[in-house]
């Protein structure tokens, strides 16, 4: 399973959110910092769920950091995060 599909994998099973967009941005990265070939190692996650309602911005980011896993966390570079209700 691709890191794309295991980031989304995972949240909708958290979550189960209303709206959930997981882009591979690795390609706009070439030759920075943590790139590696065949990219998905950048990443850019928009997710509005019900469950984020009442929580503080650090609370949103630690609940995705926890539902995707220091296993899944440990294998990507950056992980740009739009949390909302």
């Amino acid at each position: 399973m691709s890191v794309t599909q295991e980031i989304r994998t995972r949240l909708q099973a958290a979550f189960d959110p209303s709206a959930l967009e997981v882009v591979d941005d690795s390609e706009r990265h070439r030759g920075h910092a943590g790139y590696q070939d065949g990219g998905e190692s950048h990443f850019n996650v928009s997710i509005r769920a019900a469950g984020f309602e009442g929580q503080s911005r650090v609370q949103r980011h630690r609940a995705v950091h926890a539902a995707l896993g220091a296993d899944l966390v440990g294998r990507i570079h950056a992980l740009s995060l739009d949390i909302g209700t």
